[in-house]
Parts: C-alpha cells; structure tokens; sequence
C-alpha cells in the first residue's frame, strides 16, 4: 500500500493555520529604536517601502499562506543590514528562516525593478550645472559631475572551475562600479562584473564609458583614481606631480574623490551583507549582483527621505584587493591629456 507524501510547511508547523497572511508582528506595536537596531531603518521609511513595494509582494502565490508585505520588507531588511538570516531575525516577525530566504529574493527582486528610478544621471541641463557648482564649491574641481570607483564584494565560489570572480587576494567576489555625487546620491550602478577585472577593464566593458564615448555629457568629466586610464571625459590624478599647480590639481583631486570613498563606507555600515564581516553572500553571483543592487537602491531612498548618508555609523570600508599602479597610462590619450594641463593651467596655476 502506498503511504502518501505529506508536504510540511515549517511555518505551518510553527504557526498553525489561524491566519492567511503572517502579520502578527506590527510596527505600531515596537518603537522607532527596536526598529531602527533590528532592521536599520524608522516606522515611516519602511510604511512608504510597504506603499512602494506592496504590489509586487502582493501577488499571487500557490502556498497556502501568503506573507505580508509588510513582513516580507521588514526580514529583507534584516538581512540587509545585518548579513544574516540568523533565528532571532525570524523569530521576531514570526517566519521560518526559509521564509526569511523567501522574503529576501522577492523584495531584493522588486528593488531591482526599480533600480533605474531612483539610480540615474539628471538629465536637465540645470540639474547637471547644480552638480559642477556642488563639486566645484567642495574643493575648486570645475566641470565635475560625479565620482567612480570600483568596489568588490565578497560571494561564494560559483564552483571549482570558475576562476573569473576569483580576485587579486584570491578571494571570490563581484567588481561593483559606481558613481556618486556631493552627497553620496549613487547615479551609476554595474554590479555584475566578475571579481578578477581590474577596475580599468570594468570601466572600460561598462555602460557608463559607452554613454560617455557618445557624447552624452558633454563638456563634463567624471573623476577617477589612479586605477583608471586618463580620458577625456574622466579625469584622473598625476602620478609624479612636479609642480605647485600639478600638487594643487592632485590635492583638489583627493578631496573631491574622497566622496566616494565615504560613500562606499556608508553602503558597507549601513549593509552589512557587503562587507564581509558575517562571511560571503551565499548565492549564485547572478543574485548576488540583485542583491548588491537592492542596496544601493535603498540608499538612494534613504536620502531622499532625508537620512543623510554621513549619518550612519562608519567601521571603516571593506577589505579592497590593492589598486595597480600605472605609469604608463598617462600617456595613452594625448586629447585627454591636453585638457587635464589646460585644466592646471586654467584653475590651479
């Protein structure tokens, strides 16, 4: 006689069947500050997260109990923040930490969809000026309109054969190239190229340089380290200065990069599923690179919402694998260099 195969849902199992959708937990019931030491983020962020999201978290599913949105938001964020789906995380919203996996991939996947909403360059002209002006007020850098770099996050080997995430540390990771602006506001966003491409290479393959080739901002620069090639439109430091206006060039350099530099600490305090303290993301790098992504996303909110991207607490940036040094690149687009000495002589002379 066959014995039929039962199916057990572990929140059934934990739960029971009282209710159709797992909402036991509810904001109103907890303060601002358990909110804000569970899951990083206050009562009125994750209501409009709720409003922004619900639909896509609302749809219709073949399990027998739907979790909430509201549910949903608030293990994604946990994870986000803390980079665990530890039992307590699930424990305190009432969910199996299958579910908290559930929970991750959905929410991670509606960001996603959304990512080009709140991560874009302005398109106006005005908007465009307003970011010379900020830039230019910070340290005397004109033309600039945002800051790249290059940042590696740690994933979990795709198998054994695959060396191409493996990078420079031998480390398995994904090489994440952003750009911000004067407050840490991310406008570029490429997340799934392979740990073992050196920053200059990223650049090179990403979209972001075809936009720029083509002439879509034009008369504007972005600034870049040493660890990216001189071109017209990126404007990279001297590697020997000689003189005070070449020393000038490279110290205003610093000071306007260092934005970025403060911004990939922020993402990294702020998410600490990127910074490798609680080990790599253990996903495939597809769904890593959506995870990454989601993040970012949700940075992009937070300062929308008024949460100032200096405000959270730093604990230094993330392990990097060391920058090459090339003194040969100086050399390789001569229009390049001819506008970066028109630049000392114009503004650092």
């Amino acid at each position: 006689m066959a014995i039929p195969i039962t199916v057990l849902d572990c929140d059934l199992l934990l739960y029971g069947r009282g209710h159709r959708t797992l909402d036991r937990f509810k904001l109103d019931d907890v303060t601002d500050e358990y909110l804000m030491s569970m899951y990083g983020f206050p009562r009125q962020f994750i209501y409009y997260l709720v409003e922004l999201l619900g639909a896509n978290l609302s749809r219709p599913t073949q399990r027998s109990r739907a979790i909430s949105p509201e549910t949903q938001i608030l293990a994604a964020l946990g994870f986000y923040t803390s980079g665990s789906f530890q039992t307590r995380m699930g424990d305190a919203i009432g969910i199996s930490q299958a579910s908290m996996s559930r929970c991750v991939a959905n929410v991670t996947e509606a960001l996603v969809e959304r990512a080009s909403q709140f991560i874009r360059f302005p398109a106006d002209e005005a908007s465009i000026q307003a970011l010379k002006d900020e830039f230019y007020g910070l340290a005397g850098m004109p033309g600039v309109m945002g800051v790249v770099d290059c940042i590696h996050v740690a994933i979990k080997a795709p198998n054994a054969e695959d060396l191409s995430y493996v990078n420079r540390k031998g480390l398995h990771s994904l090489n994440c190239l952003m750009v911000c602006d004067i407050r840490g506001a991310l406008m570029t966003v490429e997340t799934n190229w392979p740990g073992s491409l050196q920053d200059c290479a990223v650049l090179q393959q990403s979209s972001l340089s075809s936009q720029f080739e083509a002439g879509m901002h034009k008369d504007s620069w972005l600034l870049g380290d040493s660890a990216f090639f001189l071109h017209t439109w990126l404007m990279t430091p001297l590697h020997i200065p000689e003189t005070p206006a070449e020393y000038r060039y490279n110290m205003a350099h610093s000071a306007t990069h260092s934005v970025i530099e403060k911004t990939f600490r922020t993402l990294c305090s702020r998410f600490r599923c990127l910074d490798g303290s609680k080990g790599a993301l253990q996903y495939s790098p597809e769904k890593s690179s959506h995870i990454i992504l989601a993040c970012c996303v949700l940075h992009n909110i937070s300062l929308e919402h008024g949460m100032d991207v200096w405000s959270s607490p730093m604990t230094g940036p993330m392990e990097q694998p060391p920058e090459e040094e090339y003194e040969h690149m100086e050399s390789l687009d001569l229009e390049a260099d001819r506008i970066r000495q028109e630049l000392m002589l114009t503004h650092f002379s």
